[in-house]
């Protein structure tokens, strides 16, 4: 009973983080494109489309957290331990992010503000990314504790595993501005799409065959039933989201490309999933699982039942959010 509630809990907090890494994604990938940008309007137009929705949807990053800190205390503990340096960058790019957007429009110097909004965009991104790298890449653990060094996380696959991170990103902030832009902006966009879909796609499957590569427990997987049958079905289920938004970004199509963007992002998620499930804390010796690093049961019933009340009203006003201002920026307005 413990177990099928704390991998319930897992597969709640994998949504919701899920959930963040697309909403929130598109914004960093927004600020990251003004880095490229040379003309003031485009930039303005990249701030504005993201100017009213970012705060709501990192939103879900704070839900995520409390999420783990309630639900899975050991996982929380041992993960920020070992991975405090990219935990403490992504908050300094954060924090750049959000005091560039508010004063961008009211100051003299916008270009300042702007490259400032880049740079905390790219920060975060690249933090998030060495996030996952780190934890994806093995988290040396003794008698429940972390065990390893400060610096274990900067290692060959941390780095690609960010670089891939970076770059969905940028695409989905991409396919984003394409849905919010038009005209010239609009073709350069999906130009950068077009090549930053390559870029993911390339290091996602090196990523992921790096991974079975190193865990003997995730290649196993592809061996045995009926763990092979899900793997092959999500792996089908992934290239086939590819292909698709391969396929609206070269007809020019303006809602398609996010929306397989997103779908491409979870079930990549899910791949990687259910290669690396129950094992919530990877290692090549030591591993922990998912029922190893739960709270207790009582504890994880409790938390249903509050998130039961709280969650449909933060996606209540997220989603009024984003209905409030939907639609095309233009740079006259």
């Amino acid at each position: 009973m413990e177990f099928s509630l704390a991998g319930l809990w897992l597969a709640i907090i994998g949504f919701f983080l899920l959930y963040y890494a697309v909403s929130d994604g598109f914004g960093l990938g927004v600020g990251i494109l003004c880095l490229f940008s040379g003309k003031h309007d485009d930039r303005k137009v990249m701030m504005e489309s993201v100017g009213y929705i970012w705060h709501t949807n990192q939103t879900w990053l704070v839900v995520v957290v409390g999420m783990l800190f309630g639900a899975f205390p050991i996982f929380y503990s041992i993960l920020f331990s070992a991975l405090y340096v990219p935990a403490v960058l992504m908050l300094v790019g954060l924090i750049f992010r959000g005091v560039s957007i508010d004063f961008h429009e009211h100051s003299r110097r916008k270009r300042l503000w702007a490259a400032s909004f880049g740079a905390g965009s790219l920060v975060a991104a690249t933090a998030q990314g060495l996030l996952l790298g780190g934890l994806l890449s093995g988290i040396h653990v003794r008698d429940g504790h972390f065990a390893g060094g400060v610096w274990d996380w900067a290692n060959p696959l941390s780095f690609l595993v960010g670089l891939g991170v970076v770059a969905g990103y940028v695409l989905l902030g991409c396919n984003y501005l394409i849905l919010k832009t038009e005209g010239d902006l609009q073709k350069r966009v999906f130009a950068y799409a077009r090549i930053f879909f390559t870029v993911m796609l390339v290091l996602s499957i090196v990523a992921l065959l790096w991974i079975n590569m190193r865990y003997p427990y995730a290649a196993k997987k592809w061996r045995l039933s009926p763990d092979a049958f899900y793997l092959v079905l999500a792996v089908f289920l992934t290239a086939l989201a590819f292909f698709m938004l391969f396929r609206s970004l070269h007809k020019s199509q303006e809602a398609a490309p996010f929306f397989w963007n997103a779908v491409t992002v979870a079930f990549s998620f899910v791949t990687l999933s259910l290669s690396m499930y129950p094992h919530m804390i990877p290692h090549v010796v030591s591993p922990i699982t998912v029922h190893q690093a739960a709270a207790s049961y009582r504890t994880l019933i409790f938390m249903l039942v509050v998130t039961g009340i709280l969650i449909p009203v933060i996606v209540f006003y997220t989603t009024y959010t984003h209905r409030v201002f939907r639609g095309k920026v233009k740079t006259e307005e």
